[in-house]
């Protein structure tokens, strides 16, 4: 049996409910982390917490003082503990403020539900096959001050998700207001051309992911710049980074195909073959 953490309260996940008025629920009023869980610890703890605390204070919520990193990976590890997934699972923690009409809920207080799901050990290794990826044009994400942001404000991510289903891709590729490149539904998105690798600025409204950052923090030769569909088609390799799964190559997109060598050696440096 699944068990799912609602402010404290550890429920059977097919009896865990939460009140429908809430802000995340009405309007997408809220954050969400995604966190690797092995042996126990939590994969980039730091900057996952980091992360969430900015989002909060930029979303004007509450905030009490026992509210912080310490209590929340307290509850992590008792979710994940009572899961009996303590070795290795995938962890989801989302914030939300309380009921409340479009100007603001009437509790600005965070309230939390954890939920935690078994993994393979090799959903967290390079891949061995090249991802299929395709390009999502029926909508876009505009750069603005929350586009960095890991939200509930994902109708994009949501659409794109499922177009890419339909097409049978493994991923589908987001643009911005400007139809740059940014990154992907679920990944920060990456591109070698010749020695140089280049991700897109927050600037460009893609989300500041965790594994994102600790590539810019060990690798500072990366380059931070917009990436146009021309850019990636001229792109000698491509990859994407996300939490969970490390570092995943890309191997077509449309008629474009792509090679793996130094994206497996980064893979390699950074310990997720």
């Amino acid at each position: 049996m699944r068990y799912s953490n609602i402010n404290g309260k550890l429920v059977p996940a097919a009896e865990a409910s939460i009140h429908p008025d809430n802000s995340a629920f009405r309007y997408g009023v809220g954050l969400f982390e995604t966190m690797l869980v092995q042996h126990g610890l939590v994969r980039h703890m730091q900057y996952h917490m980091e992360r969430l605390a900015d989002g909060m204070h930029r979303l004007h919520f509450a905030i009490p003082r026992r509210f912080d990193s310490t209590f929340l990976l307290k509850e992590v590890h008792r979710t994940v503990e009572k899961n009996q997934l303590l070795p290795l699972c995938r962890v989801r923690l989302q914030v939300f403020a309380g009921s409340g009409g479009i100007f603001g809920p009437d509790d600005q207080a965070p309230q939390y539900v954890i939920e935690c799901y078994p993994l393979e050990p090799d959903a967290i290794t390079f891949n061995i096959n090249g991802l299929v990826v395709g390009i999502y044009t029926d909508s876009v994400k505009c750069a603005d001050a929350f586009s960095d942001l890991k939200s509930s404000n994902a109708l994009v991510y949501a659409m794109a998700g499922r177009y890419a289903k339909t097409n049978k891709w493994n991923d589908a590729l987001i643009l911005n207001q400007h139809g740059n490149v940014i990154e992907s539904v679920i990944a920060n998105l990456f591109i070698i051309q010749g020695n140089h690798i280049i991700t897109p600025p927050l600037t460009e409204g893609c989300v500041a992911g965790v594994l994102r950052r600790h590539l810019l923090h060990t690798m500072p030769e990366i380059i931070e710049q917009p990436i146009t569909e021309t850019d990636l088609l001229n792109a000698d390799e491509v990859f994407l980074t996300n939490a969970i799964r490390g570092i995943r190559w890309v191997g077509l997109i449309g008629d474009k195909r792509y090679h793996n060598n130094k994206s497996r050696l980064l893979a390699a440096d950074a310990g997720l073959l």
